[in-house]
């Protein structure tokens, strides 16, 4: 995995387990990585990917089941959901909107380009 500099590595690790749950790699009750595993195949220090299983617990898309390991929770598809909505509205969109604005595209080819993109990818 490559990690950028404007983004701390325990939220990008966290973005990395999220993808695997959204599509679907990782299922409800699916036993994921140890922390150390983790931490091993990313090449981090144990005590980050720690740091972002406790993030994932807090927002409920993971669970700790005691001596067992570490669990997708039931919920977890539609906890990441709101949990990258949430991300992406807050972080991510006023850029967008931003450079939407100074360089004067119009909604029409953003839904144009975007139904291109969902056709040729999904």
């Amino acid at each position: 995995m490559e990690f950028r500099d404007n983004k701390a590595i325990y939220l990008q690790i966290a973005d990395y387990v999220c993808e695997h749950i959204l599509l679907e790699k990782w299922q409800t009750d699916h036993k994921i990585p140890s922390v150390r595993e983790m931490a091993v195949a990313l090449e981090v220090n144990p005590n980050t990917v720690m740091r972002t299983y406790e993030l994932l617990q807090n927002r409920d898309i993971i669970n700790n089941k005691r001596g067992i390991g570490f669990f997708v929770a039931d919920d977890a598809i539609a906890n990441v959901k709101s949990y990258r909505k949430t991300q992406f509205m807050d972080e991510e969109l006023p850029s967008v909107f931003r450079n939407i604005y100074l360089l004067n595209i119009d909604f029409e080819e953003l839904k144009t380009r975007y139904n291109t993109f969902v056709k040729e990818n999904f």
